[in-house]
């Protein structure tokens, strides 16, 4: 049977015109329909609220008070759900390899793919490390960080049963070319980040197929006038697209400002880099073992060093259109046309027409979410 649900009275987050609402129809998890004739019995009135594709998360780690390091599904159910709260319908489990390690939470996370979760959709995996700079770790524990080698790559790839989409690697090693070149070869995306790589280092690993940069300007080196480091051969190269993290934290406000002139809207790509305590107060938590803190949508391990957010991508996104003064409707595309381009998904996400999935959300100006809708279905609120 089929199953339909009709939305009314909605506004096009990208409309011309702020009063004129419009109509979505969904048949059977797919959008059939943009101000449709059709009637329907399942009707799901927005009150003129504004309606956009869901939220793409190509970067984030737990959420809920759970962590894709929990190896359980409830935690994968629990991140779910909590990402739905925020506007998000879609995310990549973001974590870690631990070398001579089961690595259950891989095997887990990837059997977990395109499940119903009771949220948002997990689309795959992204693997920070193993192959990173000691020197730019961040949040990473030595553990977790090994010498590039196409054994460890392969095993990865085995456990990921092919769900890895993405891998963030440091290219100054000679030996990361040949994993950087795997890695495109198997349709994965090489990520530039947690690197201490020079600027011509950094254009190598870019010319070897790197195509992404995890978190610009957190773990890797800044710029200095007799050395660029990484960031000038990331801003220079125009295929390349960056994540940010929004909160003012990570990246002084005005250093995001600059990111959004320099990069322009079509290569940034707002995340979370949510930790377990995204969705929950103030508080101490637990990361891998090690105690952290969070306060005021920023995790910190005890040393000062930041490891992530508490904070919702809608909440990310309010403050990214304040400190770049950035349009609400391109700000909304960074968040969803941008990452389904990056994930190779443009034709199913990012965006709202006949034939797209129905991963949307329901928005106030303010960018608080009412509704979060998946593949047809309302997840938020439950």
């Amino acid at each position: 049977m089929s199953q339909k649900l009709l939305i009314t009275n909605c506004r096009l987050f990208n409309a011309t015109d702020d009063e004129q609402t419009t109509s979505i129809l969904i048949e059977n998890g797919i959008i059939t329909q943009v101000n449709p004739s059709a009637r329907c019995d399942n009707v799901l009135d927005a009150q003129g609220r504004i309606i956009a594709p869901g939220f793409i998360d190509v970067h984030i780690q737990g959420a809920g008070g759970a962590d894709i390091l929990d190896a359980t599904p409830e935690a994968l159910k629990a991140i779910s759900r909590t990402c739905a709260r925020f506007g998000t319908t879609s995310f990549l489990a973001t974590t870690v390899f631990k070398p001579n390690r089961e690595n259950q939470h891989l095997t887990l996370a990837a059997q977990y793919v395109n499940r119903d979760l009771g949220g948002a959709n997990l689309l795959g995996i992204h693997l920070e490390g193993p192959f990173i700079s000691l020197e730019k770790k961040g949040m990473v524990l030595p553990q977790s960080i090994c010498p590039p080698s196409l054994k460890v790559l392969d095993k990865i790839m085995d456990i990921a049963n092919g769900h890895l989409r993405m891998m963030t690697i440091a290219p100054e090693s000679p030996d990361s070319r040949q994993i950087i070149q795997r890695l495109v070869n198997s349709r994965i995306i090489a990520s530039f980040g947690h690197s201490n790589a020079t600027y011509e280092q950094t254009l190598d690993g870019f010319n070897a197929g790197i195509s992404h940069v995890t978190h610009l300007f957190n773990a890797m080196p800044s710029v200095h006038h007799r050395s660029p480091g990484p960031l000038i051969a990331i801003f220079q190269t125009k295929h390349i697209t960056a994540q940010l993290i929004c909160d003012g934290v990570h990246i002084h406000p005005a250093v995001l400002k600059f990111a959004f002139e320099t990069l322009g809207p079509k290569r940034i790509i707002p995340i979370t880099d949510g930790m377990q305590a995204l969705g929950l107060g103030d508080g101490k938590y637990l990361y891998n073992g090690i105690e952290y803190e969070s306060a005021d949508g920023a995790a910190r391990y005890k040393d000062g060093t930041l490891i992530g957010t508490a904070l919702g991508l809608n909440q990310l996104l309010k403050r990214f259109i304040a400190f770049t003064d950035c349009p609400f409707d391109v700000a909304i595309k960074t968040v969803t046309q941008n990452p389904a381009g990056l994930l190779g998904l443009e034709d199913k996400k990012g965006s709202i027409a006949p034939g797209k999935d129905a991963d949307l959300v329901l928005l106030d100006p303010d960018c608080s979410v009412h509704t979060t809708i998946v593949a047809g279905k309302i997840v938020f609120p439950e």
